[in-house]
């Protein structure tokens, strides 16, 4: 096993996307800064899984909406890095650089900012997209990339192959190079060996010698037909002309947990996923903790256990409630609360997400909804229970997920 020396990679989040799929939650927001899991943003699992690889050399490249992001990179991520000792995060938004176009592409994002690659000079190069959900050592995958010799090495995970369109699907052979590589197409070309059931999707995750990069980075460039997207463009080419390697996932539990929640269906199975007895996703890790903005919220509090006037007992089952949420008499049931939001009397919550300092009033039903920040649900509000009604006043997903913007206002 070849010895890497964490100072030899530098690393590029990818954290500009628009998110159109997770609309309205990304509506005044970049999707890497969309709230999850309760107290935590989206991008905060891809930046804590640096940290704790000991990656702390990293390039944050941002685009739509950024501001959320970008606050939250300066609030609670900067005291991780000592600049002294040669570490940093540098969010960089675009810039119109080079020429005068905003990003096309994942493989122009780099591009556009590859005088920073050019100026250090990396042996090697990470890069990473900023809205996926896992936990993951990436230094396992560089010494596989180095002891393969590869010029890059592509993170790869199982899928069902009816998801083949929204990947990009990858073939390779017993000693894990990569024989073909074809971005979300409408049915699966090539299925996993001996599973007609599954397909290995390419995850985003790019282990590459900075040289190679910078080269093809280049050549991509100059190309006027090309959409200039490493899914799309850089790998399938490379497949042909260079050595390109297949990195099995395995998270820090030795499973394979990676969701890339680009809908809102998505985002709510993730969200779901933490509230399950022996979640897949493990935030409680002692060795593997997830980073964010930590505020100073007092504890969280569950009040009634009856009295004089009837009021029903403060009840959670199979939920997460964070610091400064208050259930007050409500009954909550398989869903997440974040920080200071509240819960009055008599008010049913179930199978639902409360982002930070929403308050539902008493007498309320809420059911498989999400509402986003700093909304007040009056009493007696029913939510969740007729889907014609529901789509009246709110967004709906495809699979019924209800979702209340942000700062909504209610007559």
């Amino acid at each position: 096993m070849s010895f890497v020396d964490v100072n030899d990679i530098e690393v590029v989040v990818l954290a500009g996307g628009k998110g159109e799929r997770l609309y309205p939650l990304t509506k005044d927001r970049a999707k890497p800064a969309v709230p999850f899991g309760g107290m935590y943003r989206i991008i905060d699992f891809t930046l804590s899984n640096c940290v704790n690889s000991g990656l702390k050399k990293i390039y944050l490249l941002s685009q739509y909406k950024s501001h959320s992001l970008n606050r939250h990179i300066q609030r609670g991520w900067l005291s991780f890095f000592s600049y002294p000792m040669g570490e940093f995060i540098y969010d960089i938004p675009a810039q119109q650089r080079i020429g005068s176009s905003w990003y096309e592409g994942t493989a122009d994002a780099v591009f556009q900012n590859i005088y920073s690659l050019q100026h250090d000079m990396p042996e090697y190069t990470l890069i990473l997209s900023g809205d996926h959900i896992y936990q993951m050592n990436y230094m396992d995958m560089v010494r596989f990339h180095v002891n393969r010799k590869a010029d890059v090495t592509i993170g790869v995970v199982p899928m069902p192959v009816e998801t083949a369109s929204q990947f990009g699907i990858v073939k390779t052979e017993k000693d894990l190079s990569v024989a073909g590589f074809q971005e979300k197409p409408k049915k699966a070309p090539f299925t996993m060996p001996g599973d007609p059931t599954r397909i290995l999707v390419s995850m985003g995750i790019y282990v590459f010698n900075t040289r190679t990069l910078i080269r093809k980075l280049v050549e991509d460039a100059k190309l006027k037909t090309s959409s200039h997207d490493f899914g799309k463009d850089i790998i399938p080419k490379m497949v042909k002309g260079n050595r390109v390697m297949a990195y099995p996932f395995k998270d820090i539990m030795g499973k394979s947990y990676w969701r890339d929640i680009g809908t809102l269906d998505a985002y709510y199975e993730a969200t779901m996923d933490l509230v399950s007895v022996s979640p897949q996703c493990n935030l409680y890790h002692p060795n593997w903790p997830v980073h964010t903005v930590y505020s100073p919220y007092p504890p969280s509090k569950m009040v009634f256990a009856g009295g004089e006037d009837g009021r029903r007992i403060g009840l959670v089952l199979d939920s997460i409630i964070c610091g400064g949420a208050i259930i007050s008499g409500g009954r909550v049931e398989r869903s997440v609360i974040s920080p200071n939001a509240r819960v009055h009397s008599y008010a049913e919550i179930e199978d639902s997400i409360l982002m930070e300092d929403v308050e539902v009033g008493r007498n309320c039903r809420i059911r498989r909804t999400i509402i986003d920040k700093r909304v007040k649900i009056p009493p007696r509000m029913v939510i969740g229970y007729d889907p014609e009604e529901d789509a009246k006043r709110f967004d709906v997903s495809p699979g019924g997920i209800v979702v209340v913007a942000k700062n909504t206002m209610f007559d």
